[in-house]
């Protein structure tokens, strides 16, 4: 998967889909309404037929609910994404900014800085067998819809063939009673028809956007994983390689380090000489000086005729 792909919002595409399909739907009630009222709710001996479509019309409603509002999740999930990628590939110092604090890769992100932090072994499959395990738990109510959802048109045949069979029994037992015995094994029979045709059409729609949710899903789980490999691996993993580059560098800074060292001890031994040197000087000096003042001193003693020894209160 590339940056391109990975950046792709597939349940946006999704959405549109649904929409579409929806408006084709309600269009194609509304050019055949005649004949669908006529199908479904005139001349019904009972309200068995309009009682089970509704119960099936009314299933595929909820499980439809639940599917938009989980394709709105992943299309705020994929623009988290989005902005994280764009985050690092910015080289913005928060990678992130800008985006919501519940977003799956804001919690993977902090739950690695986690691990880093309190020293423990990041594993990339145990995060990724936990994720997958946490969003496949998210499905419950539109699993058990789509795998009963057929059933219900399977239910709907039975109860009216059940509903027929009683009509066929009053034909067979009372011939007054025929025409309102035929009745009830037509109206039957049609119900039979409508409760199926109802069931398949909405498993139908049903189950291509249930089949369409998990894509989406699983394009999601692969991006995380894709931007877990690419750039969060390598901020908070080092491999072995890493502890080498950087045991070279420690190694190159330690011999610059000694280079200066060596440097600064040749600056110091000079400036030591130099020191030396003026005080050998000095003393040189100090010396020079003393032999002159013992000269001067003989002189003045000489000139004042002065003993050679005591002091001028003598």
């Amino acid at each position: 998967m590339d940056i391109q792909r990975l950046l792709t919002s597939l349940s946006l595409k999704i959405i549109i889909q649904l929409g579409t399909v929806v408006a084709l739907l309600g269009f194609a009630i509304a050019w055949n309404f005649d004949f669908i009222y006529r199908f479904y709710f005139e001349n019904q001996q009972t309200q068995t037929g309009i009682i089970i479509n509704t119960a099936i019309g009314s299933l595929m409603v909820i499980g439809m609910g639940n599917i938009i509002y989980h394709l709105v999740r992943y299309k705020f999930e994929e623009d988290a994404l989005a902005g994280f990628v764009n985050n690092i590939e910015s080289l913005r110092p928060n990678p992130l900014e800008g985006l919501p604090r519940n977003a799956l890769v804001v919690k993977r992100f902090a739950t690695m800085q986690s691990i880093q932090t309190a020293a423990g072994e990041i594993n990339h499959s145990a995060l990724s067998a936990m994720l997958t395990a946490d969003e496949g738990t998210r499905f419950g109510l539109i699993k058990f819809i789509n795998n009963i959802l057929i059933l219900t048109g399977v239910f709907g045949t039975i109860v009216s063939l059940s509903i027929a069979l009683v009509g066929a029994s009053d034909l067979i037992d009372s011939a007054a009673s025929s025409l309102g015995g035929m009745g009830l094994v037509v109206h039957g029979m049609s119900t039979a028809l409508s409760t199926t045709i109802t069931a398949i059409v909405s498993y139908i729609i049903f189950g291509y956007f249930y089949t369409r949710l998990n894509d989406v899903q699983t394009h999601l789980i692969s991006g995380i994983e894709h931007l877990t490999s690419v750039y969060l691996m390598p901020r908070f993993v080092k491999t072995s390689e890493d502890i080498t580059n950087r045991m070279t560098d420690l190694i190159k800074a330690v011999i610059l380090a000694g280079e200066n060292l060596k440097s600064t001890q040749e600056v110091y031994h000079a400036s030591a000489l130099t020191l030396n040197q003026t005080i050998s000087s000095n003393q040189e000096q100090l010396d020079i000086l003393s032999a002159d003042l013992a000269e001067i001193k003989s002189l003045l003693r000489d000139g004042f005729r002065l003993p050679q020894s005591g002091s001028y209160s003598e």
